[in-house]
């Protein structure tokens, strides 16, 4: 069937939503809106009207998130994925922008292909069942419109840019998980979330130390009832340990990659202020 790349649009979120459906993907109507607002999306559509394919990077700094590689369950193995992943690193590269990107497993064996190199991972954890009780700290409490000038300022330290749009739009999506860790007068750490498709995510979660960051977890896992996800990086394996102990279980993991990197990729930021990703989709 004859096929047309093209640039995704905001009269294309339908098609995007039912192409990450298709895939059993997370993500919902609001965070196709808000990756289409933040970035730049690309699009094969059939001859039919069908988007068959999508890819969208988001700028940050210095660098961009390749996100929302799709391509339809029954149109795979036909290179439509290379295809427009090629158009949006080429893309990357006319704007001086290091690609990045986290990948499953099978994601992974094509973009070490196509450039890409390890830095660290992380492990998506699901919720279905309700937590009973949990041990809460005096030190968390909701985030406040005067946190917004040291959150900001943690996170662009933790993540390597600012990305004060994503953060806000999550704030406002899930109100109940706007946490933040304080510690003699000073932001320890900030959780996140947001809605989704089939469950709520947590994250991102940033913290100056584990035990903030196993606060502020605690507190949003009395908050908000089952479905979650959260995807914890492989260096805390006693917070995933702590995690699996409470009912949570392993979905799969996730490679954070930089492109270009020619075996000694470093991924942007502090590494070791990150507890949880805000999902692969956006960094």
């Amino acid at each position: 069937m004859e096929s047309t790349e093209h640039e995704l649009r905001e009269e294309h979120l339908a098609k995007c939503l039912a192409l990450s459906n298709s895939a059993q993907w997370n993500q919902n109507e609001a965070d196709w809106r808000l990756m289409l607002g933040i970035g730049r999306g690309w699009g094969i559509s059939l001859a039919d009207g069908t988007l068959a394919a999508s890819t969208i990077v988001l700028p940050y700094g210095s660098f961009a998130w390749v996100s929302m590689v799709l391509v339809l369950p029954e149109h795979r193995r036909k290179g439509y994925a290379t295809q427009l992943l090629r158009v949006a690193l080429a893309d990357l590269k006319n704007r001086a922008l290091t690609p990045i990107l986290d990948a499953t497993p099978a994601g992974r064996e094509v973009y070490v292909q196509e450039g890409f190199s390890d830095t660290w991972g992380f492990r998506r954890l699901q919720l279905h069942e309700t937590i009973a009780a949990l041990e809460r700290s005096n030190a968390v409490r909701p985030l406040r419109v005067t946190d917004w000038p040291e959150l900001l300022a943690l996170d662009a330290r933790a993540f390597g840019a600012s990305r004060e749009r994503l953060l806000r739009s999550l704030a406002a999506r899930l109100p109940q998980t706007a946490l933040v860790a304080e510690e003699n007068g000073i932001l320890a750490g900030f959780l996140l979330g947001r809605d989704g498709r089939e469950a709520r995510q947590l994250g991102p979660l940033v913290a100056r130390s584990s035990a903030a960051a196993r606060a502020l977890l605690a507190e949003a896992l009395v908050k908000l009832p089952p479905p979650l996800y959260l995807d914890v990086v492989d260096r805390e394996p006693g917070i995933t340990a702590w995690l699996e102990s409470l009912g949570l279980q392993f979905q799969r993991p996730f490679t954070r990659m930089v492109h270009g990197a020619r075996g000694a990729a470093v991924a942007p930021g502090e590494a070791g202020l990150v507890f949880c990703p805000a999902g692969p989709e956006l960094g």
